[in-house]
């Protein structure tokens, strides 16, 4: 029997069911019943994930949901993986937010407003990479960001930047539809058809100019969800201001649906492309990896911190993805493997560890009402549990042995040394220059990271607040403990 329709109508029930049932109960209801609904669509997209990268197919149409084109959905190994990861951070982010929204009232996170969205926006993580025509994804993709838009918003009340944060992406995650729009208008005008069968078979119809500039636009585009520069800025203003539940959705799973969107596209529907194309997102990714730990480096607010190294990491994921389509180009199928595997890896690990950051920063935010660095300390014997999992979750941003980040960027640096015997002068430049960057990275995060921990945690407490902090309540620390065996176990 195939579970993946069972388990997306599932997640589609649940979804609708956490909408409803935040507009009709009350505060303390609400919260309890959006987190169980909310964690019942990260289980159900996990397991429809599972099944596919276990081998599973669907694919299906439903003439009647959108007007003029209906909507596609097909579901294989490409689309389980990312499936599987948004659903494992969706179901232990479900559970953490419970404890979470508890401590903050009838407003913000817990107002009926953001508690409405919420479950909208973890099914869209889950779905939209089970689309299969431009129309479908697109509407998904723009569910997404509205829904993301709403939730990044929720404090606004409280303090002006969340309105400038709220004002940054939206221009910027609209320009990036723009570019969607116009990348695969073009894509399907060349192709004769806008489902992506479509597109995968009438590729080659495309003159290399339209090609070329297909995957220039859309590249522009997924290569600001996934916070690269220069389009990353609307990153660390949104997921510091966004309440730390939807900060982890965003850093631990959005953004990875932008790395999805590029593997989609430029490997699988265009069906790869010239040296030139992955030379320069080569060349994205290493400038974003550098760019987002040097940021991360100076920055004394601690959610900041964390929304720079996911653009740090997020920039070694598109190095990965521009040797592996670089590879391809030169014939050298195996090194492409190992590069695009490495990528995928490093994006899984991530996502484990960088949604247990932001919820371990969420727990510190919780206790002490403190961002700042400067004015935190003294956390290790009054939050022990919350120190435990932020070091935890550490140790894999620091991407050294035994944390669960080693691997993936290893894999990475492998490929890429191996990867020197490609002809070319570029690649005799590209690929050295981008083993430096990784290893500069990779150096500067793990000073990055013992400043967060010795500062944040170890030393002396340097306020009031942060002196009185308490532990998290046990929703919170539930949630924190899922993640906390997904890095372990990934490790």
């Amino acid at each position: 029997m195939n579970v993946i329709p069972a388990a997306l109508a599932t997640a589609t029930a649940l979804g609708g069911a956490g909408t409803l049932a935040a507009l009709a109960l009350p505060y303390r209801a609400r919260i309890v019943a959006v987190g169980v609904l909310t964690c019942g669509i990260g289980v159900s997209g996990t397991a429809a994930g599972v099944a596919a990268l276990g081998g599973a197919r669907w694919a299906a149409v439903l003439p009647g949901l959108l007007p003029l084109t209906g909507t596609r959905l097909a579901v294989d190994a490409l689309a389980g993986l990312f499936m599987a990861v948004a659903g494992t951070v969706v179901a232990a982010v479900g559970v953490y937010g419970i404890g979470y929204a508890c401590g903050h009232g009838p407003h913000g996170i817990g107002s009926r407003t953001a508690q409405a969205v919420l479950p909208l926006f973890a099914l869209t993580l889950v779905l939209v990479p089970v689309a299969a025509s431009v129309s479908t994804f697109l509407a998904l993709w723009e569910l997404m960001a509205l829904a993301s838009l709403t939730l990044v918003l929720t404090e606004h009340a409280e303090r002006r930047t969340v309105r400038q944060a709220g004002l940054w992406y939206a221009v910027l995650t609209h320009l990036g539809l723009v570019l969607l729009l116009a990348g695969f208008a073009l894509f399907a005008a060349g192709a004769h058809g806008e489902t992506f069968t479509a597109l995968r078979t009438g590729a080659h119809l495309l003159s290399p100019t339209a090609r070329g500039l297909v995957f220039v636009l859309v590249t522009a585009a997924f290569a600001s969800k996934a916070g690269a520069v220069p389009l990353h800025a609307w990153l660390p203003r949104a997921h510091p201001e966004a309440p730390s539940p939807v900060s982890a959705l965003m850093s631990a799973a959005m953004v990875n649906l932008g790395v999805y969107g590029l593997v989609r596209t430029g490997l699988d529907l265009l069906g790869g492309g010239p040296a030139w194309w992955w030379l320069g997102l080569l060349a994205l990714g290493g400038l974003s990896a550098v760019h987002g730990i040097l940021q991360a480096a100076m920055a004394s607010d601690l959610k900041r911190l964390l929304a720079y190294s996911t653009s740090e990491n997020m920039g070694l994921v598109l190095v990965g993805v521009g040797a592996c389509g670089l590879f391809a180009a030169g014939g050298e199928r195996p090194l492409a493997a190992l590069a695009l595997a490495a990528a995928l890896l490093h994006l899984v690990n991530h996502a484990a560890f960088k949604a247990l950051l932001f919820c371990a920063a969420g727990s510190v935010l919780r206790a002490t009402g403190l961002r700042d660095l400067d004015r935190l300390g003294g956390l290790r014997p009054r939050m022990p549990v919350t120190t435990a999992c932020f070091a935890l979750a550490a140790l894999g941003a620091m991407a050294l042995p035994p944390g669960n980040g080693f691997i993936g960027e290893w894999l990475l640096l492998q490929s890429l040394i191996h990867g020197m015997r490609v002809p070319g002068v570029a690649v005799a430049v590209v690929l050295p220059l981008s083993v430096a960057l990784i290893a500069l990275s990779a150096g500067i995060a793990a000073a990055v990271f013992v400043k967060a921990l010795g500062v944040g945690f170890f030393a002396r407490p340097r306020d009031a607040r942060a002196a009185a902090a308490r532990e998290a309540p046990p929703p919170m620390l539930a949630g924190m403990a899922l993640l906390a065996a997904a890095t372990v176990t990934l490790a």
